[in-house]
């Protein structure tokens, strides 16, 4: 490798998931299936609710952006490792690996806050039902996913920048399939604290705010669910919040799992193999549990006004 005044590399290089050659084209089947799966499915559900009129709504304006962001997620790591495996290269350049943190880092963070603004959009909608469209109006969905565009290109440029200022040595071997900003700066030669701080204090603020916020919504939620009368509205109301909530769960756990238990561990196999899970296999999954909805959203508008219940009430 190239250095530049022994504190610089021009390249990095990425392990994957493994290095066993027999095994490589099965995972670049498997991971481009996986990826195909994820951007198709996500453009269907773009498309679906730009076309159809019905889709018109909050709920799917917020879940076209989730699934743009999803696609833009997938891409920011998966394309450059099936590369790597076509081409039996583990090469990555420095100015590559830096651009590669600050997009993960910006998409997952919108991620985050999407998850978190589709939670409170279904709390308003179950729990103030007669209050939806004056309280989630254009005007306020339009600025919720400003904030989260904003909120994330500030913590995804401050994380890039002080991986910037880190000096890397000899040891340029990154146990992973991209370059995620934890393992890159335990790989950093130059003290890391005032680093390792600020991603702590990031993912405790950005990544736990969001969460507690989602956890409260859904227990109003659950109260208000336990006091509707109707078994058909409940088992609506259950079954929408039951696809947000496996997509959170996936997302979060795998998530701040993978960051938190860094701290505590160094097993970097575990860690890439998690990574898979909220990186490849949720924006994957996304078009499998909301593409259902967003069918049966006609038949449900129809259910709406034969029981004489507002057509906003989010209960499918």
């Amino acid at each position: 490798m190239e250095t530049d005044n022994d504190t610089r590399i021009s390249e990095f290089l990425l392990l994957g998931l493994s290095e066993d050659p027999k095994l490589q084209p099965l995972l670049f089947g498997l991971f481009l299936s996986m990826y195909l799966i994820t951007v198709f499915g996500n453009l269907l559900i773009i498309l679906a609710v730009s076309s159809d009129s019905h889709l018109h709504t909050p709920m799917y304006f917020f879940l076209a952006n989730l699934s743009f962001v999803d696609i833009c997620f997938t891409s920011t790591t998966v394309p450059k490792m099936l590369w790597n495996i076509q081409t039996q290269s583990k090469l990555i350049t420095y100015e590559g690996c830096i651009a590669q943190i600050y997009f993960f880092l910006l998409f997952s963070s919108s991620d985050d806050f999407l998850l978190s603004v589709m939670a409170y959009d279904r709390f308003v909608a179950i729990c103030h039902p007669l209050h939806y469209m004056v309280i989630i109006n254009p005007w306020l969905c339009g600025l919720l996913v400003l904030v989260s565009w904003i909120m994330s290109v500030l913590n995804s440029l401050l994380q890039s920048l002080m991986v910037l200022q880190l000096s890397f040595c000899t040891e340029v071997e990154i146990p992973h399939f991209f370059c995620e900003p934890n393992q890159m700066i335990q790989l950093a030669c130059s003290d890391t604290f005032l680093n390792d701080m600020v991603m702590y204090f990031l993912i405790v603020l950005l990544g736990g705010g969001p969460l507690a916020g989602i956890l409260y919504s859904y227990s109003k939620i659950g109260s208000s669910i336990h006091r509707m009368s109707s078994a058909q509205g409940k088992y609506k109301a259950f079954s929408t919040c039951a696809s947000h909530l496996s997509v959170v769960s996936l997302f979060f756990c795998m998530g701040l799992g993978v960051y938190l238990s860094s701290a505590a561990t160094q097993s970097s196999h575990a860690s890439a193999v998690a990574s898979v899970m909220y990186t490849v296999v949720t924006p994957m999954l996304n078009p499998f549990i909301y593409r259902p909805i967003v069918l049966g959203l006609k038949k449900f508008h129809c259910f709406l006004q034969l029981i004489h219940l507002t057509p906003f009430i989010y209960e499918g």
